[in-house]
C-alpha cells in the first residue's frame, strides 16, 4: 500500500492540508468573526483576510495516558479556607491574559490565539450556505463545460488506468475455462494412480503411463499463461457535458433626492455584497442595473455604484424597465429570472399602488425570487404595506426585509437568500 502525502506550503510556511483540517476544526469560532467584520467595516474592504481570535481554552487538545490502575486508597488532607460546594473566584488582575485590569502578583491564564484567514477564506465563510432561490436547469448552457466521470469497464485504455481488480478477476475466468477439463482428468488420473499403487503396486506398465500421462496435463495446464493481454481492464473515463442554468438578476436602486448619503450609502453595499455573491458562487449569470429616480435607466456597474444623478421618486419607472428588459432580452421559458430593489421607502403618492399591479401582473408570475429591502429608521411607508400585499400572494418567491443600519445588512442578506430545504 503506498501513501501520498500532501507537502506544498503555503505562504507561511504552514502545510495547506493541515491549514484546511484547522479551518474545519474552529469553524464556529471562524464564522462568527466573519459576520461581526461584515457589520463593522466597509463591505468593498476586501483586499485582504480577517484576523480570528480562538480563546486559549478551545485549542486545547485531548491526551491520553496511562494512569497507574488498581485500586488504590487515599487520604485527602483538609483545608481551614474552602469547604464542599464554595465557589473559587477567579484570580484578580491581569492574569487573565486578555491585557484587562491591573497588573496582580497572582493569577495565571492563557492568551487567546489570534491567526490571520486569506481574502478566499474569508468569502468561502462569507457566503456559506447561502444561494439563489428556486434555481431550475431552463436552460442548459453545458457545451463548453465538461466533468469527467467514470463510465464502467473498457478492454482498451491507458496503463495508468488499469484495473487490477477487474483484470485479475477475468485471468482468473479465463484460466479456469481453457484448463478446467485437463484439470479434471488430472485430478482423476491423479486417483487412479493412488489407488494402482496401493492396490497392484507390480502393474508397472499402467503405472508408467499413468504417470506420463499425469506430466502431459500438468505441462498443458502449465502453458496457460497467467496474464494474457486481453484479460487486461481499464477504468473508463468520459468527459460529460456540465448543464448549468442561465439567470439573470436585477438589481435596482432607488437613487432619488429623499434618499440621504447615509441611506445610499447602505443600498451600495447590500448591492456590492449581493454582486459578489453571484460573481462568486455562479459562472453563468447576467447582472442587470437599474437606477431610479423620477425615470429609470440601465447603467453598468461603474455609474450604478458611483454615479451621483438624482431627482424625484417614482419607484414603478424602475419596475417597468424591469419588465421590458425582461420580454426583450430574456425569455422566461430559458432564463431564471431574479430581482432585488432597494429604497427608503418615500414614494409618490400614487405611484406605489402601481408598483404593486406591476410586481403582481407583470413580473412576480415570470421571476424566480423578488427581494426588496426598505432603508429606513422610521416607520414603514406606503410602498412597503403595498408590498405585503405583493408577499401574501407570491408567498414563496416574494421576500421584503428592512435595513436600520448598516450592521443589519448581513443578517439580512443571509435570511434572504439562506439555503432552503427541498420540499
Amino acid at each position: 500500500m503506498s501513501h501520498v502525502i500532501d507537502r506544498r506550503l503555503n505562504g507561511k510556511n504552514k502545510s495547506t492540508v493541515n491549514r484546511q483540517r484547522f479551518l474545519r476544526r474552529y469553524r464556529e469560532h471562524i464564522k462568527k468573526a466573519v459576520e461581526e467584520a461584515v457589520s463593522r467595516r466597509s463591505i468593498t474592504d476586501m483586499e485582504h483576510g480577517e484576523q480570528i481570535s480562538i480563546p486559549g481554552r478551545d485549542i486545547d487538545e485531548p491526551v491520553f495516558h496511562h494512569g497507574r490502575g488498581g485500586k488504590q486508597t487515599i487520604v485527602h488532607p483538609g483545608n481551614k479556607e474552602f469547604t464542599a460546594g464554595e465557589r473559587i473566584p477567579r484570580p484578580p488582575g491581569g492574569g487573565g491574559g486578555r491585557g484587562a485590569g491591573k497588573a496582580s502578583n497572582t493569577g495565571e491564564g492563557m492568551d487567546e490565539f489570534v491567526f490571520q484567514i486569506t481574502q478566499e477564506e474569508f468569502l468561502d465563510f462569507m457566503f456559506e450556505d447561502l444561494e439563489l432561490p428556486n434555481l431550475v436547469k431552463r436552460h442548459l448552457t453545458g457545451a463548453d463545460t465538461f466533468k469527467t466521470v467514470r463510465a464502467g469497464i473498457s478492454n482498451e485504455g491507458n496503463p495508468s488506468r488499469i484495473n487490477i481488480v477487474r483484470t485479475l478477476r477475468s485471468a482468473h475466468a479465463r484460466r479456469i475455462a481453457l484448463s478446467g477439463s485437463s484439470r479434471t482428468k488430472l485430478k482423476e488420473a491423479q486417483l487412479e494412480l493412488e489407488r494402482l499403487k496401493r492396490e497392484e503396486p507390480d502393474n508397472f506398465g499402467d503405472i508408467q503411463a499413468l504417470e506420463a500421462e499425469i506430466g502431459k496435463l500438468q505441462s498443458r495446464i502449465k502453458r496457460v499463461p497467467f496474464l494474457d493481454t486481453f484479460d487486461l481492464k481499464y477504468n473508463l473515463l468520459i468527459k460529460q457535458p456540465n448543464p448549468s442554468s442561465k439567470a439573470v438578476m436585477f438589481c435596482l436602486m432607488d437613487v432619488s433626492g429623499s434618499m440621504t448619503q447615509a441611506t445610499k450609502d447602505i443600498a451600495k453595499r447590500f448591492f456590492i455584497l449581493l454582486y459578489l455573491f453571484l460573481k462568486r458562487n455562479y459562472d453563468k449569470i447576467d447582472v442587470v442595473f437599474i437606477r431610479h429616480h423620477t425615470s429609470a435607466k440601465e447603467v453598468d456597474e461603474e455609474e450604478f455604484f458611483y454615479s451621483r444623478e438624482t431627482g424625484g421618486t417614482i419607484v414603478s419607472s424602475a419596475l417597468k424597465l424591469m419588465q421590458e428588459i425582461m420580454a426583450e432580452r430574456y425569455p422566461t421559458n430559458e432564463w431564471n429570472i431574479y430581482g432585488a430593489q432597494a429604497s427608503d421607502g418615500d414614494n409618490w403618492n400614487d405611484d406605489s399602488p402601481i408598483c404593486r399591479d406591476i410586481l403582481i401582473k407583470q413580473i412576480m408570475p415570470f421571476v424566480q425570487y423578488f427581494t426588496y429591502v426598505e432603508i429606513t429608521p422610521r416607520e414603514h411607508q406606503a410602498l412597503w404595506f403595498e408590498y405585503e400585499q405583493v408577499s401574501e400572494a407570491f408567498d414563496d418567491t416574494f421576500a421584503q426585509q428592512q435595513l436600520v443600519s448598516a450592521g443589519d445588512i448581513y443578517p439580512v442578506f443571509r435570511e434572504l437568500f439562506q439555503r432552503r430545504l427541498a420540499t
